[in-house]
């Protein structure tokens, strides 16, 4: 069977398109979706370094500030104790004879460091005597921090408040 020129023409015609139909669909394209992949894997990866650098940078902020709270912690007398500081605290204000309780709380551990907290219940105080003891018991060179503190007036004693506070500070694990 001869083909006339005519037909010969259009099946070279119809042979270079599904040349280029095949070329394009499962060359091209494919080539294409893997490189639009590891474009977005790239992004992907990028975001992911600048997070790392990001976390990186944070935990040499942190460890610097862990690094100096232990230094500060160094500084306090030695055998510092939350407990007795507030009782010093409240003799030299004269406010010893208005604790009605001093309750220590269970230590908390954060890393190296542990947390301590005391709750102390003060009965028909003054507020000037208030004011003195909170001056004294936030101290920020023993690393001592006033966490809550709850004000009611004493409905017996007019003029005079009832106070709870609640004091934390930290220490090292072995309780520097």
């Amino acid at each position: 069977m001869t083909l006339s020129a005519r037909d010969r023409t259009a099946l070279g015609v119809g042979g270079t398109v599904l040349l280029f139909f095949v070329l394009f669909q499962f060359v091209l394209v494919p080539l294409a979706h893997r490189r639009q992949r590891l474009k977005s894997a790239l992004i992907h990866r990028q975001q992911g370094v600048v997070r790392m650098e990001e976390m990186q940078a944070r935990y040499r902020a942190l460890n610097r500030q862990s690094d100096s709270l232990a230094r500060r912690l160094e500084g306090r007398p030695p055998g510092f104790s939350l407990f007795s500081f507030l009782e010093k605290q409240a003799a030299a204000t004269s406010v010893k004879k208005h604790i009605v309780s001093m309750k220590p709380s269970t230590p908390s551990e954060e890393g190296p460091f542990t947390q301590v907290m005391v709750e102390m219940k003060l009965r028909t105080l003054g507020l000037q005597q208030l004011v003195a003891f909170l001056k004294r018991v936030e101290s920020p060179e023993n690393l001592v921090a006033i966490r809550r503190l709850s004000i009611r007036e004493n409905s017996r004693k007019p003029g005079s408040l009832d106070v709870t506070v609640q004091v934390v500070t930290v220490t090292g694990r072995r309780g520097t």
